[in-house]
């Protein structure tokens, strides 16, 4: 698997090989980008079940200002801080190793606020729409922030609150959903 625009074109991510892994395919990862490119530049994003980084490490590639990390597998993780590492890519990394309901408490707490969230969590645990509902309940996502779901079983909204469809796009047996904050007067 490679990086597939920006800084990084073309570099190799390790890891993807690994069994308990399901990578977003090229074509899957490049049309989610290219939609999204006039939002990534000095984002601050958030890969959740970032596995080996693939998504992040594209957003960083493509100008993003810095990425949190989100994994809880030790093995997963290795390749992750080995990919972050081989690419140059610390001092943009943050890797928070814990659950994603973990995760996303702390990053309530410390009151992170993120313009790109990306969400591939394992499509058997189907808790997109959990994670959306945490996501508003957590205030994670700034204005006119972006959320990026994919997803295979889980069944969406057009809308949420605060929330609105973007774009949505099948791929084979997968689906990505991807919703846009509304401006709000903070």
């Amino acid at each position: 698997m490679r990086v597939i625009s920006g800084t990084l074109k073309g570099r190799k991510i390790e890891g993807y090989e690994i069994k308990t892994t399901r990578p977003t395919m090229d074509r899957v990862k490049e049309s989610i980008f290219d939609s999204l490119q006039d939002n990534i530049i000095s984002s601050t994003v958030l890969d959740l079940f970032c596995g080996t980084g693939s998504l992040g490490i594209e957003a960083l590639s493509r100008g993003a200002k810095e990425c949190y990390f989100v994994d809880n597998n030790k093995d997963i993780l290795l390749y992750l801080n080995q990919n972050i590492n081989n690419l140059k890519l610390k001092n943009k990394s943050i890797i928070l190793d814990k659950d994603y309901l973990e995760a996303l408490k702390y990053l309530k707490n410390n009151n992170l606020k993120f313009n790109l969230i990306l969400v591939d969590a394992p499509y058997k645990m189907q808790v997109i729409e959990k994670i959306i509902n945490l996501v508003l309940d957590y205030d994670l996502l700034a204005n006119k922030g972006i959320l990026v779901l994919e997803y295979s079983f889980d069944k969406l909204k057009e809308s949420y609150p605060q929330l609105n469809l973007y774009k949505y796009k099948k791929y084979g047996n997968k689906y990505v959903s991807i919703y846009r904050k509304e401006e709000n007067n903070e």
